[in-house]
């Protein structure tokens, strides 16, 4: 079996040039899984704002969603675990494209390893103000103010709330604790019997075994074009380049 596990994509709906070189990539990665992938794993953050109303979506993510679903028909079980940027899931992904949407995490065997797979926005330490941001934002009602207004008028918002969280420069202390909860979290999962914890959220792709079992990050696309490869149940960290792109 063939495992892709990938995260924090951060694709936008107003882009700039940077943003929309970003795409391309992302989706020259996506077409690259048709037709050879078992099961992907989107692990948070993929959008940098979604949402769906009862009849309208964002039409700058046409393409991804596209080439989703072109992944899925090729026979590829697709999973989406929600970020912190990409959590008001509605029934378009799941009905249209025959994704599956988990809100927290999703817990499973494969390939007789036991695998647990969250964004991890929810592990990180010393965040106490966003765990009260997190709490608020994913209310039932939040989103019903959210749709009150035109689509064009709530993405302006959504946008500035996006920018406000991406844009904000943590210090490396700050950085440091964050991480330091998430690989907390993956050591107390593997020593309760999970063989492999995936995470992404801190933008920092790496490999590390703790016991028996491995914490896995997938890292970014902001800076490092990285996802995990999983094949028989071994582990691989792999960085993306496109056909005639030198490696550093």
């Amino acid at each position: 079996m063939r495992l892709i596990v990938v995260s924090d994509f951060h694709l936008k709906y107003d882009e700039n040039t940077e943003d929309h070189q970003r795409c391309e990539k992302v989706l020259s990665f996506l077409v690259s899984l048709i037709g050879c992938t078992d099961m992907l794993v989107l692990n948070g953050d993929i959008f940098d704002l979604w949402y769906t109303w009862k009849r309208v979506i964002i039409k700058d993510y046409f393409q991804v969603l596209r080439t989703l679903a072109d992944i899925h028909d090729s026979g590829c079980r697709i999973v989406i675990t929600a970020g912190n940027h990409d959590f008001w899931f509605r029934d378009f992904l799941e009905g249209e494209i025959g994704i599956e949407i988990y809100p927290d995490f999703l817990s499973e065997i494969i390939d007789r390893k036991k695998a647990f797979f969250a964004h991890g926005d929810v592990y990180t330490s010393s965040d106490t103000r966003y765990q009260i941001y997190r709490s608020l934002i994913r209310r039932r009602w939040v989103m019903k103010i959210f749709e009150f207004f035109h689509p064009d008028f709530s993405l302006k918002i959504g946008k500035q709330w996006s920018r406000s969280s991406r844009g904000h420069k943590r210090p490396s202390a700050s950085q440091q604790r964050k991480e330091a909860g998430l690989n907390k979290k993956a050591r107390e999962l593997i020593e309760s019997g999970y063989d492999m914890v995936f995470f992404g959220h801190s933008h920092q792709p790496h490999i590390e075994s703790y016991m028996h079992g491995y914490y896995l990050n997938s890292g970014d696309w902001l800076q490092h074009n990285s996802y995990l490869e999983v094949i028989d149940g071994k582990p691989e960290l792999k960085i993306y380049k496109n056909k005639g792109e030198l490696n550093d």
